[in-house]
Parts: C-alpha cells; sequence; structure tokens
C-alpha cells in the first residue's frame, strides 16, 4: 500500500490548488478572499493537526483492535473482486449511512451539537469541509473505514483510495465554483446544492443532506435546488466561537466568546494571541488581516428565523423566535 499512498498524495495536493484556482476563475461567491475568515484554524487545526491524531486513534486503536479479535478478513469474502468494484461498494453504502446519519444531525438537538462547528463558516469554499467536531469524525470515519480494513485488511489499496476520493469530493462540493451540471445534479453531489446546504437560510435547513450521490436528497424527499437563485447568507444563526478549542467546549457548554474577550484579562490575552504573534512576525496588524487572522470577535445576535418555522435552533422541534434567542443567551439548548 505504500505506493499508492504517494500516488494519492500527490493527487490530493494537486487537487487542492486546482480548487484554488478555479474559485478564482468561477467564483460562487464573488469577492470572497483566499485567506477568509477561519481558513488557518480549517488548515492548521482541523486538516493538519486534527486529522493526523484522530488517524492514529481511529486506526490504531479503534479499529485494529477489531481486526484482531474478529478476524473477519481470514473470510476472505471480497478478494476476488476486482479493486474498482470493491471501492464502489464502499462508496455507495458508507454514503448512504452518512445521507441518514447527517439528516439525523440536524434533527437531533444532542448530535447537532456534534455537526454545528461544520456549518460555521460564514465563507465556504475547498477548505471549509474540514471543519468537523472530533466526535463526529470518530463516529464517521471509524464506520466507514472499519469494514474496510475488517473485511480486506490494512494494507488494501481500498483504505488511500477511498480516502482521496472522500477528500476530493468534499473539497468538490464545499469549493466556491460556480458549477452548473445541468441533470447531473440528481445523480452527483456538487456545489449547486452544498453551497445551499451551508446557507443560513430557513428554506433550506432541512435539506441537501447528501455528500457524494445527490439522488439520496432526490429520493427521500430532501433536495433543495431553486434554479440559480444562491444563498444571500452562510453559516448559523447565532454568535459561534471562532477558535478551535471553544468551538469545542462550545458543543458541551454554551458561552458568551465577545463577553469572555471583555470580562477576564487572562482569556482576552489567549483569545488575540494570534493576532499579537502574526504582528510580531510580519511587523504590523496589515499582514494578520491579509492572512484572515482576525482580533476578538465582533459580537453577534441571534437571527431565529420567525414564530412557528423550523429554525437551526430547534434540533427539528421549531421553537418562536423567543425561545431561540432565549437558548442562544442562556446556552441552555441546542442551537442548530
Amino acid at each position: 500500500m505504500g505506493t499508492i499512498v504517494y500516488y494519492t498524495t500527490g493527487l490530493l495536493v494537486l487537487s487542492v490548488f486546482i480548487f484554488i484556482w478555479l474559485e478564482r476563475k468561477y467564483p460562487y461567491t464573488k469577492g470572497m478572499p483566499v485567506f477568509r475568515d477561519g481558513f488557518w484554524v480549517d488548515l492548521i487545526w482541523y486538516t493538519f493537526i486534527q486529522s493526523y491524531f484522530l488517524k492514529i486513534f481511529i486506526f490504531d486503536y479503534l479499529i485494529e483492535p477489531m481486526r484482531r479479535s474478529w478476524h473477519l478478513e481470514s473470510m476472505h469474502w471480497l478478494d476476488h473482486w476486482p479493486i474498482a468494484l470493491q471501492v464502489l461498494l464502499f462508496l455507495v453504502i458508507h454514503d448512504f449511512y452518512i445521507y441518514w446519519f447527517h439528516r439525523a444531525q440536524h434533527h437531533s438537538k444532542l448530535l447537532w451539537r456534534t455537526h454545528e462547528a461544520h456549518h460555521s463558516n460564514k465563507e465556504v469554499d475547498w477548505l471549509a469541509g474540514t471543519r468537523s467536531h472530533i466526535v463526529e469524525i470518530i463516529i464517521n470515519q471509524t464506520i466507514e473505514f472499519a469494514p474496510i480494513v475488517l473485511l480486506l485488511g490494512p494494507q488494501s489499496p481500498v483504505v488511500p483510495i477511498k480516502a482521496l476520493i472522500d477528500a476530493v469530493w468534499g473539497m468538490y462540493i464545499h469549493s466556491n465554483i460556480d458549477v452548473r451540471s445541468g441533470k447531473l445534479q440528481y445523480v452527483i453531489n456538487g456545489p449547486e446544492m452544498h453551497q445551499w446546504h451551508h446557507a443560513d437560510d430557513k428554506s433550506v435547513f432541512y435539506s441537501n443532506y447528501s455528500t457524494k450521490f445527490a439522488i439520496w436528497d432526490w429520493l427521500f424527499g430532501t433536495a433543495y435546488l431553486p434554479g440559480r437563485k444562491k444563498p444571500r447568507v452562510f453559516g448559523l444563526p447565532y454568535a459561534y466561537p471562532k477558535d478551535y478549542f471553544l468551538q469545542h467546549w462550545f458543543s458541551v457548554r454554551r458561552f458568551d466568546e465577545s463577553g469572555l474577550v471583555e470580562r477576564y484579562p487572562l482569556f482576552r490575552a489567549y483569545h488575540t494571541s494570534r493576532l499579537r504573534l502574526t504582528k510580531w512576525l510580519f511587523g504590523g496588524s496589515g499582514w494578520a488581516r491579509k492572512l484572515g487572522l482576525a482580533g476578538p470577535p465582533v459580537k453577534e445576535e441571534a437571527q431565529p428565523s420567525g414564530p412557528g418555522v423550523p429554525s437551526r435552533a430547534a434540533g427539528g422541534s421549531g421553537p418562536t423566535a423567543g425561545v431561540v434567542a432565549e437558548s442562544v443567551a442562556q446556552g441552555t439548548e441546542s442551537a442548530i
């Protein structure tokens, strides 16, 4: 498997540059900077650091003990299948699962806490899809790769091939590219539908759950594609932390990030450390702004959808605007 990893890694890096170029050439949302707000949190913390440690934890401490205990690969159930067919099998099965789990996350207050980080970017581009809560990654990647390793073994080329497809397709559906795929969008998912999924718009709060195959949304009545109309606002309808660690703590206990900055000098020192480090490295705050490294957050007000209208703050229960605002302020309810 060692050789194929070099190829898949090279293709992944090449895909990054292709998506960046396409976003500049054919933007879905015009004027979005390369180093948007939250870019470095997504790249450094979620893409590099979190992914590295979770890979070790999932494969070495979760999947490998199962493999040694169950010995399913000795059954050789899929060994005679062509690699392409093996990849396709696990691709379709996992995508079907992820549709329903993703849908459940949007309807469950508890599961939403593991998913809201993914919706917190106010600007959606090729990198935005990497922002996912630790618990969400552990659940989904264990369920995704455990069957492959258990049935085919840890050295199966299906593992890096499937990982490459996941990464490239994830970048594609989140990319800020104005794709017009026509009838293909009924089968293959792309930015046309997934950009809407990340919109702060009540019309799509419970729609477009598909990852790779859009056909699940069309089959199960959750598709939303209003022609060439585009979302006006992205992200969450309530204030959300910008710091990696605070984003995870927010899933456990609600708090007002800007209020903490104002009240606690120690927290303020930590919160502005990236800006101060950038100013020290580059000799001014101008570069910090260019690189998307912002200071303390601007306090945002909750933007409920209105009385009787299902809202992201409802977790599927559809409270009134007053209840949404109160839950955000008190930090006692899960918000979607």
